[in-house]
């Protein structure tokens, strides 16, 4: 307290006739700990030293509810899943192996040792033959001119395991799977997701399972080249291939432009004629790479594959549109 208040309170006692209030001294208590510092030192030490921890399932952590993780799972989806179909395909294999392993180095009976439990490999076998059938349907029909080949790659690149534990990772299907380790490995998070899709293929049929592939899978695709997906080793023998198919004159490469020739990072320009027309042009450090290029643009204009093309339409069914093109062609 301040040496002036405290005169002006015991002014005011006296005058009041009251005995003037004794001295009373605050003192300040930072509560900082002297052993504090160090301590703190030793466990960023150790945390270096020893790394980051493991990650931990969220099965592991409070607040879990494992039956009503799987009812909202279907509530964000904004689909309609079986209860029991779906805990069947979160359950992995590589889970049930696991876990019998452990009975019976608990030395638990042989007749308990065995969990009760179905495996999705069923579920995943059909929803992968869905998955694949549908989507080699679908960019079927939209690049008519594109090869099997393509199609393919296309289909392979949305349903290998990098993209399809992607998504599963973004759905959630990390945290509900039961497998025997953890991260999940990316083959698993693949079989899930499957899995997921031949639940929803049972529950609500094929026309909600295609417009759940179209829109978490095929989505995957933007902003992606074509060959990015299709690594095409001649793209010149292919692009005589395709023109010979439509009895189009083999292309000519021409050297349209040059920049910078002699220095140490060239650049030339070729350009592709057939019958006295442009086909495509590209650019390339050198002239092999300038003519390979030049073949690609020119196949990406024939498949229909080019960067301006039309956007996907994702808000009706492909089905719903060949109907509209076969009703108004007709």
């Amino acid at each position: 307290m301040a040496f002036r208040e405290l005169m002006k309170i015991n002014l005011a006692h006296l005058a009041l006739g009251l005995k003037p209030c004794r001295c009373v001294l605050f003192t300040q208590v930072r509560e900082k700990k002297r052993w504090l510092r160090s301590y703190l030192f030793y466990l960023e030490r150790k945390r270096k030293l020893e790394g980051p921890p493991l990650p931990k399932p969220r099965s592991h952590q409070p607040n879990w509810d494992y039956h009503a993780e799987i009812q909202a799972f279907g509530h964000r989806l904004h689909e309609s899943f079986s209860v029991n179909l779906l805990k069947t395909a979160f359950v992995n294999p590589c889970y049930i192996k696991h876990e019998e392993l452990k009975r019976q180095e608990l030395g638990v009976d042989k007749v308990a040792i065995a969990v009760n439990l179905e495996d999705n490999n069923k579920l995943s076998e059909e929803g992968a033959l869905f998955s694949h059938s549908y989507l080699t349907d679908c960019f079927t029909h939209t690049y008519p001119e594109m090869p099997s080949e393509g199609v393919a790659a296309i289909v392979g690149h949305i349903t290998n395991q990098e993209v399809m534990s992607h998504v599963a990772k973004n759905l959630g299907v990390e945290d509900l799977a039961l497998t025997a380790e953890f991260p999940v490995p990316q083959d698993v998070l693949q079989q899930t997701l499957f899995a997921v899709i031949g639940v929803l293929l049972q529950s609500s049929g094929p026309e909600r399972t295609e417009l759940f592939i179209r829109d978490f899978l095929i989505t995957q695709l933007i902003g992606k080249d074509l060959f990015e997906l299709w690594d095409v080793i001649n793209p010149m023998g292919l692009l005589v291939e395709e023109l010979t198919k439509r009895n189009i004159p083999a292309p000519e490469p021409r050297l349209t432009r040059t920049s910078g020739k002699t220095t140490a990072l060239p650049l030339y320009f070729v350009g592709l004629y057939s019958n006295k027309k442009l086909l495509a042009e590209a650019p390339g450090e050198t002239l092999f790479a300038a003519e390979e290029e030049a073949a690609r643009v020119a196949l990406r204009k024939l498949y229909r594959y080019t960067d301006n093309r039309r956007p996907w339409n994702f808000y009706k069914p492909q089905k719903e549109q060949i109907e509209q093109k076969f009703i108004s062609s007709n």
